[in-house]
């Protein structure tokens, strides 16, 4: 199979496309009979009996007004009747699950974050079996007919374990405050996202996202049975809760130690200004406007003196964005191509007023996609964000008298990480040898704590007609 040839209509419309909605509304549903549930998925992909159908990355003319995507756990496959052996060939990850020991302190789902806090029966994974996820461009009326149909259908097959919302704010940001959905990975076969055109970062191979295609290592992932394997995928779901009162007030603790801005601050700590320019490109606050094409046009490392950041004196090391994606600098691991994710999130909650303090939920629900979920989401969870010794040795063009990268990056990831204030520390570098001129702050909360999680798997439209067609 080559790089390029992707069958569009085999495979399910989220891990390759982002809908640009406004409205979401995730299932989580228990099969409560295998052979009506094998009905249901059928009438689904056929979008029979008035049903919507499943949304495939062929999206039509006109774009829908509603798309629906269906993912299912280890224990819903095995519900629905795929065997012991087939599920063996799975990703390990996947077959733990997210409530697994082993998984839960791997991404740093511990404490608070424990499986055993999360909420909508999540933490029981013997009852989690199907994640259906309903996205609706604007129409809250058009959102409340197309569940009553669905819920309709469930009868006799499943039943209705949870459902969590999600709506996109008007201004496009989250609830810290930043720009979203920029940063997301130029993969082979696909055109490139119009409105984030630009790119220094080579397009990634389709099977780091698709089963059945090459990846960045020249192989492939594949599972049994092969209808099940070509053009599918895993995805993590996640509610993740945020503390935003606790962030508002971290930035203006830490700023005023820092003696900075701080909307600086909060740049560093991601890597991006709020309003999505890139430190690398902007390290200033009042330098000019980039177009949004722009966005993603740059790196960490250069040759050209004047662009390389191989110290991190423009974006930190420990940024958010720059642990996530590296972007060619030097890091354990086998490069940022086999550890790029794609991202279908947005906020859940009312957006915060700092004039009128709360405490209600909010925070950011969807779903990280990739082909492994070992290799991509637990590595970049445990390594890259949990870690700071991930970082080689590296110059930039000014030599060691300019300092290291290896001594530029302190703590976790201060936006994802588990940090307790006794031990967590984000390094803001300088100019200087062995770390010399860096100014270090400390005592860091945990400010994002998982409320929910999924790891599941996506089939592709003939892997759902075979679950359909399973005696």
């Amino acid at each position: 199979m080559s790089e390029s040839a992707i069958d569009l209509d085999d495979v399910q419309g989220l891990i390759l496309r982002g809908y640009r909605v406004k409205l979401a509304r995730h299932f989580v549903l228990t099969i409560t009979d295998a052979l009506a549930t094998r009905k249901l998925i059928g009438a689904l992909v056929r979008g029979a009996d008035g049903l919507p159908a499943i949304t495939s990355a062929r999206l039509g003319v006109p774009t829908p007004a509603a798309f629906l995507n269906i993912s299912f756990s280890a224990a819903g496959l095995a519900a629905l009747g795929v065997g012991a052996g087939a599920l063996a060939s799975f990703d390990p990850a996947f077959q733990r699950g997210a409530t697994d020991a082993v998984s839960a302190a791997t991404v740093g789902d511990v404490g608070p974050s424990a499986p055993r806090h999360w909420i909508g029966g999540l933490g029981d994974a013997t009852r989690v079996h199907i994640l259906l996820s309903l996205w609706v461009r604007d129409s809250a009326a058009l959102m409340e007919h197309v569940s009553a149909q669905l819920r309709a259908a469930f009868g006799g097959s499943v039943s209705e374990l949870y459902v969590h919302d999600g709506g996109e704010f008007a201004d496009g940001t989250v609830h810290f405050g930043y720009r979203h959905g920029i940063a997301q990975p130029a993969i082979i076969g696909m055109p490139p996202r119009k409105q984030f055109a630009l790119d220094a970062q080579e397009p990634v191979p389709p099977g780091e996202f698709l089963l059945g295609h090459p990846n960045a290592a020249g192989g492939s992932y594949r599972v049994l049975p092969p209808e099940l394997s070509a053009n599918s995928s895993y995805g993590v779901f996640r509610i993740l809760e945020q503390d935003v009162a606790g962030f508002e007030a971290m930035l203006a603790r830490h700023a005023a130690d820092a003696g900075i801005d701080t909307d600086l601050l909060a740049a560093k700590l991601m890597g991006r200004w709020r309003n999505g320019k890139p430190l690398a490109l902007a390290p200033h606050a009042l330098d000019a406007p980039l177009p949004d094409a722009q966005l993603n046009n740059f790196g960490f490392v250069s040759p050209d003196p004047a662009a390389d950041d191989t110290l991190g004196l423009k974006c930190p090391i420990g940024a958010h964005i720059r642990r996530n994606n590296p972007r060619g600098a030097a890091v354990i691991g086998s490069g940022s191509s086999h550890h790029r994710i794609v991202r279908r999130s947005m906020p859940y909650g009312p957006q915060y007023d700092p004039a009128r303090p709360d405490t209600r939920a909010r925070g950011l629900i969807g779903y990280f996609i990739n082909a492994s979920i070992r290799k991509q989401f637990e590595f970049l969870s445990s390594e890259w964000n949990r870690k700071h010794d991930f970082v080689k040795s590296a110059t930039g063009p000014g030599g060691a008298a300019d300092g290291n990268a290896v001594f530029n990056i302190s703590g976790e990831d201060v936006l994802s990480g588990v940090n307790d204030p006794a031990s967590s520390a984000f390094t803001l570098p300088g100019k200087g040898p062995n770390g010399s001129a860096n100014r270090v702050l400390e005592g860091f909360s945990r400010l994002v704590r998982t409320r929910g999680g999924v790891y599941c798997f996506f089939p592709s439209i003939t892997g759902l007609l075979y679950l359909a067609r399973l005696p």
